[in-house]
């Protein structure tokens, strides 16, 4: 029983390590704010990549849309510089997902990614499809 206890408490420290290390851990600029070369509509391994056409102000109307969702925060770039990285966190344990947006042309690429695991159970394109519906509506 007294080993039982004790890795009870192990495993409840790991726990508590994993996730304070998830939501603490720094997002570094120079990593996330990128993009692919090409960018097509497609769910991709641990993530989602959208393409739309932009309209007159485009970027600046999805990102007053995608600065409302809740837990989510810019992380580098402006709707000046034509490009802007966004870091949305999971309700329950802060799992961090980045998202790129950038005004190439007449369109507008959205790439969505998680940070940690091999797989967001298919949260990126929903959100993409969610900030995408919202855009259209204003459109």
């Amino acid at each position: 029983m007294k080993w039982l206890a004790i890795g009870l408490g192990v495993i409840g420290i790991l726990a508590v390590g994993l996730s304070l290390y998830v939501r603490l851990a720094p997002s570094d600029p120079a990593r996330w704010h990128r993009m692919p070369a090409a960018v097509t509509d497609r769910d991709v391994v641990g993530g989602a990549m959208r393409v739309t056409g932009a309209g007159e102000g485009g970027l600046k109307r999805l990102d007053d849309i995608i600065r409302a969702t809740p837990r989510t925060r810019v992380l580098a770039g402006s709707v000046g510089e034509g490009m802007i990285t966004y870091v949305t966190r999971s309700r329950v344990f802060g799992f961090p997902d980045y998202t790129t947006v950038r005004h190439a042309g007449r369109q507008l690429e959205l790439y969505g990614r998680l940070r940690f695991g091999g797989s967001d159970l298919g949260m990126n394109a929903a959100r993409l499809d969610g900030w995408l519906a919202a855009f259209a509506q204003r459109g």
